[in-house]
């Protein structure tokens, strides 16, 4: 049985035309709250994955994206649990194309 989200008349879910009309923060903040808040995020304090660029089969890129958000985590377990499995001592050396 799926279930059904509750209509909350306090917070309305934002129609097409509420978005249109939406204006960003410096719009409407004053300077002094806006400086409170920072530029980004940030450096990650350790980061944990390394950005790449792949190509991958259309079939694959279809499997995984129709699971919905995520999907790049997915292909990183499965890709995570073969090299585990693998156990090749020289697995974790990187090889850099060119």
């Amino acid at each position: 049985m799926a279930s059904r989200k509750k209509a909350d008349a306090d917070n309305p879910e934002w129609t097409r035309d509420d978005f249109a009309k939406a204006k960003t923060p410096g719009d409407v903040l004053p300077a002094d709250v806006l400086s409170k808040f920072g530029k980004h995020r940030g450096p990650q304090k350790a980061p944990k994955k390394v950005p790449v660029s792949i190509r991958l089969s259309p079939i694959v890129v279809t499997h995984f994206r129709n699971q919905g958000p995520g999907w790049q985590a997915r292909i990183d377990a499965v890709l995570t649990r073969i090299v585990k499995k693998e156990k090749r001592p020289d697995s974790t050396r990187i090889r850099r194309a060119g």
